[in-house]
């Protein structure tokens, strides 16, 4: 154990002893920040150094790609060369895929197997549904596949799936189903999830192909255990050799993917199918300052499912983490940049400032803003709000009814919503167009009247010209943002996004509206379209000083000298409609995703919520979440109520007594209009 004494002294007393045991099951419970992904790495480094196990007989499980590249590189780096790779060390789809190579056949199939992409399942989900007069407008292919995922994640195939008498929609997605995996084995293809399934029911009926593996993984690491589902818990445990030498790394805080298969009850329940598990807990983090820390510490520990553990660091105290109380969300994003613009550009680097929103739309205010005063961002795991489908789909239609001869703009409204009109059409109408020298709209009425569609497509063009003639007059007597609300339902694209029943497209319905409320910053349709145009062609690069957008989501695993976490009301975060479908559960991962946002922070956090925020062109009260009555107050610095010039038609009321009445029952409403009063004086 020579080699590894220098790594070792590198690690903590916690970390040392969960490097060390690799006897029997273990826990390793990893607060944010705690050095994780060093201690897992160093455990597969010493397995493999002092010679308990070959490469070959060690299975590492990462959630990415690119984490199982990084842990390789550093795997090799630590033993300097004197091994291999480590062959099993992957994502468990990677892995499936080399189990389900080898034994293909036992589950019908030919070791060649294609696997089949998502555009390749709404491909053959497609024509299942017309084959099987299945409308598509109602029941899209991608709703179809969640259903078919959601399933697979649960460890059902098509026969295993039970439906509740007189459950039309389930019933129809479960003959999609079994004809979907029929085809698919005709075509000797597999999708994502049934590269884990099968891998599943490979090993459950055939016991002598697991018993293989089983005798050759001497040990098992599994990284971010937290966000395992059922299907890949299960795979888990069908490769656990009686030594139980298996090793799971993950944090039960940051377990904020349930949306997406993941199950938190499989870490909790880690000591009940292990009752001889070791558990670790690492609790000294290596990123936050003391303040930051003590605050989310003190926001997790209100979840009542949780093994339990208090992040604490020998670092200094740092900055108090700031609270900060808007008179609307325009202000917010008015406040924000202008502490990044006074306070924090002197100190860090833009690349180091992140701005974290629960939901995607929330970018919107912000983006103007920087638009604004010429700060450079950039979206993270994310499309800026103005280039987003669903909002050029919009702007386009706003442009054709504005400007007749913007053949660009009407190209894209006539597949959005799709319509029927193939490559062939188009080239047709452009050919003639170009040979008469007429625009495209005007293009279309001529065919039209020459009679040079089939009768289908006539009849598509013919409605659409006359919404558009419409809507011109409409838009001469109504405001601009009422027209577009007109026109989203007009066109059927409201409903379209409406009938696909999944998250992407909630997620589009919330950037359509925070698009209607963006317009009623501006006098008309005109000066809106020229803001538009002006943000989209604002410089993208990536490169140099840029504040960082992102949802919390998508922030798990990073970090960031200075977070600013705004919009913290209620309905916003916690989100109404996670408390509505799923209740306590829902309430205590929306405050994992609390903890998770904060615990980016390095250095500075800065929360806030403002008193109003307009919802599809209404102002509404704003009720500051009931996490904010969950800080300590030793470590927040409450500021004073910050108003900014409003230039739009708005008047905050600056005397408000905050009378607000019997419907503000949050928790922590109470305590905080004590001291919002406080802050007006």
């Amino acid at each position: 154990m020579t080699q590894f004494n220098k790594l070792l002294d590198n690690l903590n007393t916690e970390q040392k002893k969960a490097v060390l045991d690799t006897e029997g099951p273990n826990l390793i419970v990893a607060g944010a920040g705690s050095g994780k992904t060093r201690v897992l790495t160093t455990k597969l480094a010493y397995i493999i150094s002092e010679k308990r196990a070959w490469p070959n007989q060690i299975l590492c499980v990462t959630f990415t790609n690119k984490a199982a590249k990084e842990m390789q590189n550093r795997v090799l780096g630590f033993i300097k060369g004197k091994s291999s790779a480590v062959p099993w060390l992957g994502t468990f789809h990677s892995i499936s895929v080399k189990f389900l190579r080898r034994h293909a056949e036992a589950i019908g199939f030919k070791s060649n197997f294609t696997i089949l992409d998502t555009d390749d399942q709404k491909k053959l989900i497609k024509k299942i549904c017309e084959a099987e007069n299945i409308d598509a407008k109602k029941i899209s292919p991608q709703f179809i596949i969640s259903f078919i995922d959601n399933w697979k994640n649960k460890g059902l195939t098509h026969k295993d799936v039970k439906i509740k008498k007189n459950n039309t929609l389930e019933s129809q997605i479960l003959k999609v189903y079994s004809i979907y995996q029929q085809k698919s084995q005709d075509l000797n293809a597999m999708d994502f999830g049934d590269l884990i399934l099968f891998t599943v029911k490979l090993f459950e009926n055939n016991n002598d192909i697991a018993e293989i593996y089983r005798k050759n993984f001497k040990y098992i690491l599994v990284d971010e255990y937290q966000d395992t589902n059922f299907i890949q818990n299960k795979w888990l445990n069908l490769l656990v050799n009686s030594k139980q030498n298996i090793c799971c790394v993950g944090d039960d805080d940051q377990s904020i993917y349930s949306w997406r298969g993941a199950e938190i009850k499989n870490f909790l329940t880690f000591d009940k199918i292990y009752p001889d598990c070791k558990v670790y807990k690492l609790e000294q983090n290596y990123r936050s300052t003391k303040n930051i820390l003590e605050t989310a510490s003190s926001l997790i520990s209100n979840n009542n499912s949780r093994v339990g553990k208090k992040l604490w660091s020998s670092g200094n105290d740092g900055d108090l983490v700031k609270l900060n109380c808007y008179s609307s969300g325009k202000d917010e994003a008015t406040g924000v940049s202008d502490i990044i613009e006074t306070k924090i550009k002197k100190k860090y680097s833009l690349n180091n400032v992140c701005i974290l929103v629960r939901a995607i739309y929330q970018t919107r205010e912000f983006e103007e803003r920087f638009l604004k005063i010429g700060l450079g961002y950039r979206v993270l795991g994310g499309i800026r709000f103005y280039e987003r489908a669903e909002i050029k789909d919009a702007i386009s239609y706003l442009r054709i009814v504005n400007q007749k001869f913007d053949d660009l703009a009407l190209e894209r409204v006539i597949g959005a919503p799709k319509k029927g009109v193939g490559d062939a059409t188009l080239k047709k109408i452009y050919e003639y167009g170009s040979k008469e020298k007429l625009c495209l709209e005007d293009t279309i009425i001529n065919l039209i009247k020459l009679d040079q569609f089939k009768p289908k497509i006539k009849k598509t063009f013919s409605v659409l010209i006359k919404m558009i003639e419409k809507w011109r007059i409409e838009a001469k007597k109504i405001k601009h943002y009422d027209l577009l609300k007109l026109i989203l339902d007009e066109s059927g694209y409201s409903s379209a996004l409406k009938n696909k029943k999944d998250l992407e497209n909630e997620n589009r319905l919330e950037n359509l509206k925070e698009l209607l409320r963006a317009m009623q910053d501006y006098e008309n349709l005109q000066d809106f379209l020229e803001h538009v145009s002006l943000a989209t062609s604002a410089d993208q690069e990536w490169e140099g000083e840029k504040v960082n957008l992102m949802t919390m989501h998508a922030a798990k695993g990073l970090e960031f000298d200075v977070v600013f976490l705004p919009g913290w009301e209620e309905g916003l975060f916690p989100h109404q409609k996670s408390l509505q479908e799923k209740g306590d559960f829902a309430l205590e991962e929306e405050r994992r995703l609390a903890y998770v946002g904060i615990t980016r922070a390095k250095k500075e956090a800065f929360l806030s919520f403002a008193m109003r925020r307009a919802y599809q062109g209404d102002w509404m009260d704003a009720v500051p979440s009931r996490f904010i009555n969950e800080l300590p107050e030793n470590n927040i610095e409450k500021n004073e109520i910050v108003e900014k010039e409003n230039d739009d038609d708005f008047d905050f009321n600056q005397d408000n007594s905050i009378e607000l009445g019997d419907e503000y029952r949050s928790p922590g409403w109470d305590r905080l209009k004590k001291k919002l009063i406080k802050w007006k004086k």
